[in-house]
Parts: C-alpha cells; structure tokens; sequence
C-alpha cells in the first residue's frame, strides 16, 4: 500500500477552528438520534411489522451500536472532520476514502433537499397559498449563512435545537409510560391488548418484520454527525468518548423505548399512524389537546435541525476530502476556519435536488433517490472493514490513543459486517428496496472506479 494511503487524513484539518464546545457536542450526539425519520417515517414501519416494529428498532439498533463503537475507536485515535471517509483512506487506500466520502457528500446535499421540503410542506400547512419553494429557499439562506460564518453560531443553532427534541421526546416517555401505567388522569391501562390483539405481535409475519427492519435501519442515519463535528470541538477525543459511550442507552431509550410506548397505546392498524404519524395518533389517544399541532411543531423543528447539522457535515466531508487531495481545490478554501465553499456547493446542490422535485419528479428526481437509498449501509460497510485493519496498526503504532475499544474485537465486528450483508439481501428481496440497491451500487462502483483511477495516477506520478 502506497504510504498516501496512512499519512494525509489528519492534515485536512488543519485551516479548520475548534469552536465548538463540550456542551454543544454533548446535545449534538444527544439530539442527532432523534430525526424526522423516528418522528415521520416510523409511520409506515408500524403499518408494516405491527407491534414486531419493536423487536426490528432492536436488531437495527444493536447494528447501529456496533457500528457506532467501531466508528468511535477510529475517530477518538484520529480525530478527523472526514470520519469514516479519512478512516477508509488511512486503513484500505485513497480510493476507499474517495468512495466513502463522495458518496456520502451525495447523501447529506440530497438529504438537504427533502428535508427542506418537508419543512415546507408543515409551514404552509399553517399558511396555505404561500409557496413551497419560498420557504425552502428561506430555510436554505438561513442554514447557509449560519454555516458561513463561525463554527459556534452551528453549534448554538443545533444546542438549542437538540434541546428542544430531546425534552419533546422525554416529555412523550413520560407521559406514554404513565398512561401504560394507569396513573395518567383520564385514561385506562391498555394493557397487552395492542400488543396482542389485531394479529397478534406479528401480525405482518416475516415479511411485515423484514419491512420494518429496513425503514428502521435507515431511521439510524445521521448518528455518525458528531464524530464529524468532534474534529472541530476543544477536546476532540474526549468528545467523541463521551458521545460512543452513551449510544446505547440513547438509542434504547429514545428510539426503541418511544416504539415500545407507541404500539402499546394504539393499536398498529390505526389509520391515524401513518396519516397522522405515531407520535400524533399516541397523544391523540391520551386526549392531549393540541397534539397535532404540537407534533408538526416538533417535526418541524427536527427537519431544520436535520439541515443544519447536514450542511455542516456535507461541508466538512468535502473540506476533508480536498484536504486529502480526494477533490476539486476549489472547495477547499477556508477563510477564517470555514470551509465557505465547501458550504455554498452543498447548499446549491441541496437546492437543485429541491427543484428537480418540482420540475421532474417521476424520473430525476426518482433516481436521484434511488441512489443514496442504501448509501449508508455502503459507508457501514466502509467503517467495519477500516475498523478490522485499523485495530491492529493503532495498537502497534499508538497503543495510548484507544481511549475507546470495540467490544470482543474482532467477532463482533465481524457480526456487523454479517449483519449489513443480510439487510442487503432482505434489501434485494423486496422491489421497492431491491431499485434502491441497484442503483447505489451503481454510484458507489462508478466513485470507487474514478477514485482507484486517481489513486494509480498519483502513485505512477510520485514514482
């Protein structure tokens, strides 16, 4: 292996600031759990799996934790705003880093887009006749300009914003657990009967639970946000610690703990789930006032927050990425420690994928999502396989930097990389799942190609 391939990662990250303090990583790795896709998309997997949406959050979540300790025992040795993608260079090559972080590029800029458009969609929900488009256009402008300028303002923008989903999410625990409970005025214990009764726990079989095992997995994407904005903290490996080892208990609770609450208060094959969405038909069943409302409040909220936090990743990927001499110079410019280039080209790529949804929906538009579709499990793969590699160069080369170790290294590792290979092939077996996955594989071998060919040139030109 070519020795481009173990010393420039780190270098990336030089023209960057650390502004960001303990307590905004500390509520970024607190709130980055808690996205539109639990709010929202939980929807359709209850309708699918039944109360079994349980026991799916719990196979998807023990993957995710897998992946995240992998992921944080890389990133606390090597604090790195490329993450997985200066990981995948460092431990298989250039053009792994290339693949990884490219693609992954694609993924946050489009992410931009829709999450933009489903902020906009609340928004004139309340005001009807404005349009949609505007208010993207708004959101956009805001999220630019705060990334624009000083890594604080993104860090205050996201602090508050992680709060307030946080207590939301507490606050429904809470309340959901009481009511279980039979100590919330007004309502009766439900008892098992949701759980139960409608079908039973598996009311869709195996092909109901396989079907919500996939929308549950791809509800975990943006957990690895905060080892990206680690690189720009005070105490970068302190905070990538901190934030790995309470991942478990975060994803338990907030995620596996809120579907737990929900199947248990409203029966599954309640219309209201999906059309209402489950945290809205659960308050809604608890008499709470206003649940509606209040709920697309909190949507709204997390879809802002999405954006924020993905213009900031997005920025940083491509930043590290030209660092590394794995893209266009021009974007690597950072001006008083902002990556302002890097910013304005996600932000316009988000934006084009915004008005390829108005201008050509069925098939742009249709494809461009069909590509990032199974892009995160690409990158899973990437920090697995970079984690396998790495374990054994850190502790030859800098035994003292693994403040955080995998667990049973390397079987559970190993157990991931099995774990990925079977969602991929539920993946194949479902239609809908299977475009995604063909054409995913099309971008990543397309970038994996361009990379490789880049990594060849470099090497015959260093000879």
């Amino acid at each position: 292996m070519p020795s481009t391939a173990v010393k420039t990662p780190q270098g990336s990250d030089a023209s960057l600031t650390h502004g960001l303090k303990q307590r905004h990583l500390s509520m970024i790795a607190l709130g980055g759990v808690i996205g539109a896709g639990l709010f929202v998309g939980s929807g359709a997997g209850i309708a699918a799996a039944g109360p079994s949406i349980v026991l799916a959050y719990t196979l998807s979540g023990l993957l995710v934790m897998l992946v995240m300790r992998m992921l944080g025992e890389m990133s606390a040795a090597y604090p790195s705003s490329g993450s997985f993608s200066a990981h995948a260079e460092r431990a298989i090559g250039p053009w792994a880093g290339f693949t990884a972080g490219w693609s992954f590029w694609v993924l946050l800029c489009t992410a931009v887009g829709l999450e933009g458009i489903g902020a906009a969609k609340i928004v004139t929900g309340w005001l009807p006749g404005t349009p949609e488009w505007a208010w993207v256009a708004l959101f956009m402008l805001v999220f630019c300009a705060t990334n624009l300028t000083a890594v604080r303002n993104f860090g205050e923008f996201e602090f508050w914003f992680a709060a307030l989903k946080v207590g939301a999410i507490v606050l429904f625990l809470v309340l959901g657990v009481l009511a279980i409970a039979g100590l919330l005025p007004g309502t009766a214990a439900p008892g098992t009967a949701n759980l139960t009764g409608h079908g039973g726990f598996f009311p869709g079989g195996g092909e109901g639970l396989v079907v919500g095992l996939l929308a549950s997995v791809f509800a975990y994407g943006g957990l690895e946000t905060v080892t990206i904005a680690a690189a720009e903290s005070e105490d970068p490996v302190r905070g990538v610690a901190g934030a790995v080892r309470t991942a478990m208990w975060r994803i338990a609770l907030f995620y596996i703990g809120s579907m737990a609450v929900i199947v248990t208060l409203v029966p599954w094959d309640d219309k209201a789930v999906v059309e209402k969405g489950p945290y809205v038909a659960a308050l809604d069943e608890l008499g709470i006032p206003g649940a509606g409302e209040l709920m697309n409040v909190i949507v709204l909220v997390a879809l802002l927050s999405a954006m924020n936090a993905n213009v900031y990743g997005s920025s940083r990927i491509a930043h590290s990425l030209v660092g590394r001499g794995l893209g266009p110079a021009f974007l690597g410019r950072a001006p008083a420690g902002v990556p302002r280039v890097a910013v304005l080209a996600s932000c316009v790529f988000g934006f084009v994928c915004v008005v390829l949804s108005y201008w050509r929906p069925d098939d742009v538009f249709s494809w461009l999502l069909n590509m990032i579709g199974a892009v995160i499990l690409v990158v899973w793969a990437f920090v697995a396989v970079s984690q396998l590699m790495l374990r054994r160069t850190l502790e030859r080369e800098a035994p003292g930097k693994a403040t955080v170790r995998m667990w049973a290294f390397p079987y559970l590792t190993w157990a991931a990389l099995v774990g990925m290979a079977a969602i991929l092939v539920l993946m194949a077996r479902e239609p809908d799942t299977r475009v995604q996955l063909y054409w995913t594989g099309g971008m990543t071998l397309v970038l994996a190609g361009v990379g490789y060919a880049r990594q060849k040139r470099l090497l015959v030109a260093s000879l």
